[in-house]
């Protein structure tokens, strides 16, 4: 059983930083995509940045440069740094687990959600 649970919200200014984490109590841990999605306000859950078991990382356009997705396999914790906040970053975040790799962008891919953690950045 995956459970994942989310820290490391808050409010921040803008140009601030954030690391979130998501650790899961599983056992199976290290062989799942990990995700990370982000619903702001009034929109739909967006991709932010998935990692594979491997370590191979991909993200959304905008926030490559500014967002570093990793993982801790020894913990069973991936971790999303976020930097150069800008107030459209605002959004409830997700972690994610996929046991099967598929589209890692999509939402629907993935098996196992944590509860979200929210991060909101003033101006």
């Amino acid at each position: 059983q995956v459970q994942l649970v989310e820290s490391g919200g808050g409010l921040v200014q803008a140009g601030g930083s954030l690391r979130l984490s998501c650790a899961d109590s599983g056992r199976t841990f290290s062989s799942y995509i990990m995700g990370w999605f982000r619903q702001a306000p009034g929109k739909e859950r967006a991709f932010v940045a998935a990692i594979t078991p491997s370590g191979y990382t991909t993200y959304a356009d905008s926030v490559k440069g500014r967002f570093t997705i990793s993982r801790d396999n020894a913990n069973n914790t991936v971790y999303l740094q976020i930097s150069s906040l800008e107030p459209d970053d605002t959004a409830v975040y997700y972690c994610a687990a996929d046991r099967v790799s598929g589209n890692v962008r999509r939402d629907y891919e993935y098996d196992y959600w944590g509860q979200g953690t929210q991060v909101t950045v003033s101006s």
